[in-house]
C-alpha cells in the first residue's frame, strides 16, 4: 500500500467515525504497512486483520475496539496505545512496546485461522494460532478484564501493570518481570510462573490453581485470599508475603474435615468426627486460635501456616512439614511430631509440653503423657521462651535456633543436636550419660 493510499484511507475513516457523508470504515485486512509511521492515528473500530505492522510506530493511536486478528506487530511500538476490547487473538507481539498501553478488556487468546486448499488431504482445515507476545513491555500497562488465556508471555516486563480481573489461564509467564503489578481477582489456574519476578505485586483473590511458581520471587506479594491449591512453590522466595488463606479457599473435603472437629470438639465427641487430614495440603492455610487437638494431621503439609495460639493438643502430626508456620503461642501438648520438620518456623511462647491424662470421669489420673519429638528439624526456627518440659527431643536437630529463654527441663536430649543455637537463659536438662 502506497503512503497516497494509506493516507485516503485514514481519511474516509475519520469521516466515517464522525458520520459524514463520504466516510467508510477502515479496511487494512492482510495490508502490508511494515515500518510505517501511525503514530496518534484513530483506527476505532478499524479492520487490520492478518495487516504486517511489523516495527511500525503506533505510539499513542487509538484501536480501542480494532479487529487485529493474527495481525504482525513484532516489535512494534504500541506505547500510549489505547487498545482497549481490541481483537488481539493469535496475533504476533514478540518484542513490541506497550508501555502505558490501554488492554482493558481486550482479547489477546489464540485464534483460529481457516484455510482453503492445501491442507490435509487437499482439504480445507483450521489452524490454532497462539498469540505471541513473548519479550513485549507492558510496563504500567492498562490490562483489566483483558483475556489472555494461554498466550505465550515468557521473558516480558509488565512491572506495574493493571491487570485485575484479568484472564491468564494456561499462559506462559515463565521469567517474566511483574513487580508491583494488581493481578487481583486475575485467573491464573495452570499458569507456568516459573522464575518470574513478583515482588511487590498484588495477588488478593487471585485463582492460581495448579500454577507453577517454581523459583519465583514472591517477596512481600500480596496474595490473601488467592486460590492456590496443587500451586508448584519448589525454591519460590516468600520472604514477607502474605500468603494466608483461610479454610473458604480449599477444598470441599478439608472444609468438612475441619467443620466437623469444630462440632466434634464443641459437643465433647457426642456430634462431629474428629478430623483425619492425613497428607493434606494446608501450606499457607490461617488456622490462627483454632482447635484441632486430637486430629490426624500426620504428614500433613502446614509450609508458612497461620497457626498463631492455636490448640493442637494430643494431635497426630508425625512427619508433618511445617517450615516457615507460626506456631506462636499455640499448645502442643502431648502431641506426636516424631520427624516432623519446623525449620524457619516461629514458636515464641508455644507449649510442647506433656498433658495430665484423664479417666473417663473427667478426673486426672495421675499419669503424663509426654510430647514426642523425636527425630524433629527446628533449623534457624524463633522458639524464644517454648516450654518443651518433658518432652522427648531425641536425635531433633535445634541448629541455629533461638531458643531464648526456653524450657527443656525434664525434656529428653539424647543426640540432639543445638550446634549454632542460642540458648541464652534457657533452663537445661543435665547432660544424658553417654553410658546410658
Amino acid at each position: 500500500m502506497t503512503p497516497h493510499e494509506l493516507v485516503a484511507v485514514l481519511e474516509k475513516h475519520e469521516r466515517w467515525l464522525k458520520n459524514k457523508q463520504g466516510g467508510s470504515r477502515a479496511n487494512l485486512t492482510m495490508a502490508n504497512l511494515e515500518g510505517a509511521n501511525l503514530a496518534g492515528v484513530d483506527l476505532t473500530s478499524g479492520k487490520l486483520s492478518g495487516a504486517n505492522l511489523t516495527h511500525s510506530d503506533l505510539s499513542n493511536a487509538n484501536l480501542s475496539h480494532a479487529d487485529l486478528f493474527a495481525a504482525h506487530l513484532t516489535k512494534a511500538d504500541l506505547t500510549g496505545c489505547n487498545l482497549y476490547r481490541a481483537d488481539l487473538r493469535g496475533a504476533h507481539m514478540r518484542g513490541a512496546k506497550l508501555k502505558r498501553a490501554i488492554l482493558k478488556e481486550a482479547d489477546l487468546r489464540g485464534g483460529a485461522l481457516l484455510y482453503g486448499g492445501g491442507g490435509k488431504n487437499g482439504k480445507g482445515g483450521v489452524d490454532f494460532v497462539r498469540s505471541d507476545l513473548s519479550g513485549s513491555d507492558f510496563d504500567d500497562a492498562m490490562m483489566s478484564n483483558a483475556n489472555l488465556s494461554g498466550a505465550d508471555l515468557t521473558d516480558v516486563s509488565m512491572n506495574g501493570a493493571d491487570c485485575e480481573g484479568a484472564l491468564l489461564t494456561g499462559a506462559t509467564l515463565m521469567r517474566s518481570a511483574m513487580k508491583n503489578c494488581n493481578l487481583a481477582r486475575a485467573d491464573l489456574r495452570g499458569c507456568n510462573m516459573s522464575g518470574v519476578n513478583l515482588s511487590g505485586s498484588v495477588l488478593r483473590d487471585a485463582n492460581l490453581t495448579g500454577a507453577v511458581l517454581a523459583g519465583a520471587n514472591l517477596r512481600n506479594a500480596d496474595l490473601q485470599g488467592a486460590r492456590m491449591e496443587g500451586v508448584d512453590l519448589a525454591g519460590a522466595d516468600t520472604t514477607g508475603a502474605n500468603l494466608a488463606r483461610s479454610a473458604d479457599n480449599f477444598s470441599q473435603h478439608i472444609q468438612e474435615a475441619l467443620h466437623s472437629h469444630y462440632t466434634w470438639i464443641n459437643t465433647n465427641g457426642a456430634m462431629g468426627s474428629r478430623a483425619d487430614l492425613n497428607g493434606a495440603d494446608l501450606s499457607h492455610i490461617d488456622l490462627h486460635g483454632v482447635n484441632l487437638s486430637g486430629a490426624n494431621l500426620r504428614n500433613v503439609k502446614l509450609v508458612g501456616a497461620k497457626m498463631r495460639d492455636s490448640l493442637l493438643i494430643m494431635c497426630e502430626m508425625s512427619d508433618a512439614d511445617m517450615r516457615d508456620a507460626d506456631f506462636s503461642g499455640a499448645i502442643l501438648d502431648g502431641a506426636n511430631l516424631r520427624g516432623a520438620d519446623f525449620s524457619g518456623a516461629r514458636l515464641d511462647g508455644t507449649g510442647i509440653g506433656w498433658v495430665d491424662i484423664k479417666g473417663p470421669d473427667g478426673k486426672p489420673t495421675g499419669r503424663l503423657w509426654a510430647a514426642n519429638l523425636t527425630g524433629c528439624k527446628f533449623v534457624g526456627a524463633s522458639m524464644v521462651r517454648v516450654n518443651l518440659r518433658g518432652a522427648n527431643l531425641a536425635g531433633g536437630d535445634f541448629s541455629s535456633a533461638d531458643l531464648t529463654g526456653a524450657i527443656l527441663s525434664d525434656a529428653n536430649i539424647r543426640d540432639a543436636r543445638f550446634t549454632g543455637a542460642n540458648l541464652t537463659g534457657a533452663s537445661l536438662p543435665p547432660a544424658p550419660d553417654p553410658d546410658d
